[in-house]
């Protein structure tokens, strides 16, 4: 099946999730601490979790699925689905817009097709391995910026602290948004120039931002600047680096120390 048949059905799973979230949206759904630093979870995003498990892997019951919010299930396909129902549950709980909800397929270990929908916002972004990456059927594409000093970065203040960047650290404007998947989608857009953490970062959220940022023409690697790989046995990056190619590598070279 070309994977190109694969995108309109992840779109369809996300707005459907977006359903689901509008429902419980400040309507304070039951809530659980996973523990061990993991975070809350909601009867929201189980009930999205249940019912992109239902209906993706219905319409592809060969494939693989890893989420956040169910056990990973092995199957006869090259590929596999790796999905967030809510990415950012915190601020979805807070009555907070900044929340999506991330879909991609994975193939040989790199996503080939791609959704991050933020229902509150309204804003679809979507990419396809090969077709280029868009935003409610705009085309995107990540700023070109060479220099690191002054460079607009949504990244957190404590992966900003200096031990962590042997090349010094970067002199940025610093930007924060909650949605790791939505820190990729704007920098695929161009809002901002680039996005990193350097913390094990789960797959699932960084799987779909990762190809709009490609598609958008960016370069994206995890925090040691090596390719990410979304069929490793534990489904975590070395954190992730995503910028325009120029400056991505900029802030590569100052993680090494070069």
């Amino acid at each position: 099946m070309p994977v190109s048949d694969d995108l309109p059905l992840l779109i369809e799973a996300a707005q459907a999730a977006g359903r689901i979230a509008k429902r419980h949206f400040g309507a304070a759904p039951q809530v659980w601490d996973k523990g061990q630093g993991q975070g809350p979870v909601s009867a929201a995003d189980l009930e999205i979790d249940a019912m992109l498990r239902d209906r993706l892997r219905g319409a592809r019951p060969d494939y693989g699925w890893l989420s956040e919010e169910s056990a990973q299930v092995a199957a006869s396909s090259a590929r596999h689905f790796v999905i967030d129902p809510i990415d950012g549950t915190r601020a979805f709980l807070k009555g907070e817009p900044g929340f999506s909800h991330a879909l991609a397929v994975i193939e040989q270990g790199a996503p080939v097709a791609a959704v991050v929908f933020l229902p509150m916002l309204d804003l679809c972004y979507t990419a396809l391995v090969g077709q280029g990456a868009a935003c409610n059927g705009t085309p995107l594409a990540v700023r070109e910026r060479r220099s690191v000093t002054g460079a607009d970065v949504l990244v957190a203040r404590p992966q900003l602290d200096a031990g962590l960047w042997p090349g010094g650290v970067p002199q940025v404007t610093r930007h924060f948004r909650p949605s790791l998947a939505w820190r990729l989608a704007l920098v695929a857009e161009g809002r901002f120039d680039a996005m990193l953490t350097l913390r094990p970062t789960w797959h699932w959220d960084i799987a779909a931002g990762a190809l709009l940022v490609q598609e958008a023409g960016g370069r994206v690697t995890d925090g040691t600047g090596a390719a990410l790989d979304f069929a490793t046995p534990e489904p975590q990056a070395h954190g992730i680096i995503a910028a325009g190619p120029e400056l991505q590598t900029a802030l590569v070279a100052l993680r090494k120390g070069k």
